[in-house]
């Protein structure tokens, strides 16, 4: 499993699902050979250049951070089981460091946070009618390879403009 990439102060932290195969194999999130993850953010502007996986660290000085959901499991997002989501350990995480934004990269693990802090049963791409303190939740069609059927980039480029938005603000 990989660390989490989280510090106090943080404008936007994205929380996936699970470490994939390919980046456990690898040793940096989002390394699958389809992730559009670091393609869009590059484009989206959240990164000057595209970032190589194992370069995930120099996300913490654009103001970014990662976690996932499940610390226990690695996989497709059918290979996990609910019992290694922790959203308790999610929500410390979020309370503790106070990011302005938590960006869900798929409605699997914004499913099962959402379900299980909020008792919210149905959820929407976009951003959530739901805080944590004062970070607010959006969720974002997955950049998995395996989930371009539901792929939109303009989601992400909402994200970034919150991004730029609260960082000016802050």
């Amino acid at each position: 499993m990989l660390p989490d990439l989280l510090v106090p102060g943080l404008v936007t932290v994205f929380c996936g699902s699970a470490v994939g195969a390919a980046s456990a194999r690898l040793g940096g999130p989002y390394a699958g050979p389809g992730n559009k993850f670091w393609p869009v953010l590059a484009e989206t502007g959240l990164t000057p250049v595209r970032v190589a996986p194992a370069d995930y660290r120099a996300l913490l000085d654009l103001g970014i951070g990662l976690t996932d959901l499940n610390k226990t499991q690695s996989g497709a997002d059918s290979d996990l089981t609910a019992d290694g989501d922790d959203t308790q350990a999610l929500l410390a995480k979020i309370e503790a460091q106070r990011p302005r934004q938590l960006v869900f990269t798929g409605k699997r693990p914004a499913q099962s946070f959402l379900k299980s802090v909020f008792g919210h049963r149905r959820i929407d791409y976009g951003p959530q009618d739901r805080v944590i303190g004062d970070t607010a939740i959006f969720v974002l069609p997955s950049p998995s390879g395996l989930a371009v059927r539901w792929w939109d980039s303009a989601w992400w480029y909402q994200v970034a403009e919150r991004h730029r938005r609260f960082k000016e603000d802050a």
